[in-house]
């Protein structure tokens, strides 16, 4: 859930802009006095600004959740395979471990995929919500462009372990080919497995000692 206190400030903006509108609409008196056309222009435009921008933040935040992206049923698979006991998962395995934050797992790696990366990225959002709204969502779920390293290496360039890594410095996979995609991360033999949802039947699942949450 979002937190309560923002949640509650856009939900009293809100609910005084309503009130003050409702009352400049039923009693026009209330406009003669001096002040008046200050109290009509707070009532029916500041006020509602200020619901609605504060709403939209609390709403914004929320989005980029774990919780929310796998709140339609077609992204369960997707929230069972963070929890993947195979090293080779490479999703579960950063999840798992804490590579990336947990409550904002899917926000972290998919960034340009999202309604708040570009403008691109917005519409497609807003596609998403559109198909998943009116016509369903498709059989198979495919990312409309190759997956780009610049979201692996958001977090991992410039980590020594990542530099220093063999594999990460031959003459085939340099760091300068990783950065411009010339080598993909995910298709260059060395790790090759997401989500994986063709194995997921077959697999043990890990849990936490302690309850993790998504929100």
């Amino acid at each position: 859930m979002p937190s309560l206190s923002p949640t509650i400030s856009a939900l009293a903006l809100i609910l005084l802009a309503m009130i003050l509108a409702m009352l400049v609409i039923w009693w026009p008196g209330l406009l003669k006095p001096r002040g008046g056309k200050a109290l009509a222009f707070i009532a029916l435009f500041v006020l509602p600004l200020a619901g609605f921008s504060s709403g939209l933040q609390v709403h914004v935040k929320h989005s980029k959740t774990t919780q929310f992206c796998l709140s339609c049923h077609e992204m369960e698979p997707y929230g069972r395979s963070l929890h993947a006991d195979d090293s080779e998962f490479v999703p579960a395995q950063h999840f798992q471990n804490n590579r990336v934050p947990r409550k904002q797992a899917c926000f972290t790696c998919h960034t340009d995929y999202t309604m708040f990366g570009d403008i691109r990225a917005k519409l497609r959002g807003l596609r998403h919500v559109y198909v998943h709204y009116m016509k369903g969502p498709p059989e198979e779920i495919e990312l409309y462009n190759p997956y780009q390293n610049r979201e692996c290496l958001n977090c991992h360039a410039g980590a020594r372990s990542f530099e220093e890594d063999r594999a990460h410095s031959r003459d085939d996979i340099t760091l300068e080919r990783l950065s411009s995609n010339q080598v993909s991360c995910l298709e260059s033999g060395c790790h090759e497995i997401t989500h994986g949802l063709e194995y997921l039947e077959d697999l043990d699942f890990w849990e936490p000692a302690t309850e993790v949450t998504h929100d």
